[in-house]
């Protein structure tokens, strides 16, 4: 198989959770530990920093990485999901996985995973070990997909487990409580493998200190311990957390020497993270008069913080291009957008996407007003149209609406 047919394959053979949903979500690890086995345990050839949380996970993830690179070390990063292609979830050293080593991956070991049944994101997560360890990368960042106790990333030992934040959203997996949705998140935590916790709020720091108790892990609540961090290329108001999470990730790696990372690395990494890593959908400006941004911000702790910094822009006329799944929670999410805007309501072009009509609808309950198109970019095109130089243009509501236009 090319690579369109390898893709095409993997997409449509196997559970997905970025088009399908629930039916792609496995209760254990056990298929992941099998596949381990078949392909020789690659992940214990490893070096790595496991970063789970409901936000942030992935600008902490290539900021560690960025940061990383800077310091001079080889660095693989596994994230999810893509934007584009889906190699931009395994690169080394901000490199995706070449197309023939996906083909070849999947060749070889399609009958065991049609045996097996293996989901998507399970081969993935066996894909990028592999691919790693074949890379002989120094250290490695690995994202949890969703949760993180029974998520199939949890079959590593790390040098340290970080949690980023906890805020309500993959309820129907997690739990609808901070704590419940802590404690999954906290099943990363490891016997003696010490944790940095990005933010906490009172219902979720008892369970984290209870979880790393019981793992004897030393515990680091960055909000606490980091004051002031460094400029960056990332210029989300929700960026200044997650700054903090990886200075005293990174100080605590030092403190161990596990690691050797300068202030200048840091520095540097912070500056240089699009350029080292290719991330791409967090507050990325896409135009100037009007304004363009988007943002994957998808549930109600990332959007609250980018609604508020659109707030705090110049504008005349402010024009949101909003889409979302159809597992969001719309009472949670929409009072938090402003009624003084101009809506066009769009579906992702995946099975999960919310029908328009559906999001006008419910929208219209929380005075949110403007017209359906057909697909994001239709929308995407009328807001340009409409929009003079002095206005404002906010594409987002899902990481998949945004993905359709970059």
């Amino acid at each position: 198989m090319n690579y369109k047919e390898t893709l095409d394959w993997m997409f449509t053979q196997l559970p997905m959770y970025q088009t399908q949903g629930a039916t792609a979500y496995k209760e254990d690890i056990t298929n992941t530990v099998l596949l381990a086995n078949h392909l020789g345990n690659p992940e214990q050839r490893l070096r790595c920093i496991h970063v789970a949380g409901t936000n942030g996970k992935g600008s902490t993830s290539h900021l560690l990485a960025s940061v990383l690179q800077e310091a001079g070390y080889r660095v693989g990063l596994y994230t999810s999901p893509h934007l584009k292609d889906y190699r931009e979830r395994i690169k080394v050293n901000g490199t995706p996985i070449p197309e023939a080593y996906v083909c070849e991956f999947i060749t070889r070991n399609k009958s065991f995973f049609e045996t097996n049944a293996l989901s998507f994101f399970e081969m993935s997560v066996g894909l990028a070990f592999e691919y790693f360890a074949a890379a002989k990368t120094d250290i490695n960042i690995i994202e949890v997909g969703m949760g993180g106790r029974l998520d199939s990333t949890n079959i590593i030992t790390p040098l340290i487990s970080v949690i980023t934040n906890i805020g309500l959203d993959h309820t129907a997996f997690l739990g609808n409580t901070p704590e419940s949705i802590a404690f999954e998140k906290a099943g990363i935590i490891k016997p003696n493998i010490p944790v940095v916790i990005g933010e906490y709020i009172p219902e979720t720091k008892p369970v984290f200190l209870s979880k790393a108790k019981e793992t004897n892990s030393e515990i680091y609540f960055a909000s606490d311990l980091v004051g002031a961090t460094y400029p960056s290329a990332l210029l989300g108001d929700y960026q200044v957390q997650n700054k903090k999470t990886v200075v005293q990730t990174l100080n605590v790696l030092t403190a161990k020497n596990l690691i050797s990372v300068s202030e200048t690395d840091i520095k540097t990494g912070f500056l240089n993270v699009i350029q080292n890593t290719g991330l791409l959908g967090r507050w990325q400006q896409l135009g100037t008069n009007p304004k363009i941004i988007c943002d994957t911000a998808h549930n109600a702790h990332g959007l609250k913080i980018v609604l508020n910094q659109i707030q705090n822009e110049n504008f005349n006329q402010l024009h949101i291009v909003l889409g979302v799944v159809n597992d969001k929670n719309l009472d949670d999410i929409l009072p938090l957008f402003p009624k003084k805007a101009k809506y066009y309501f769009c579906k992702p072009n995946i099975p999960r996407g919310l029908e328009t009509e559906i999001l006008k609808k419910e929208a219209a309950q929380f005075g949110l007003l403007g017209e359906t198109y057909v697909s994001v970019s239709n929308a995407y095109q009328d807001a340009m149209k409409n929009a003079t130089p002095d206005d404002f243009i906010y594409v987002g509501g899902s990481t998949f609406v945004v993905a359709e236009i970059l």
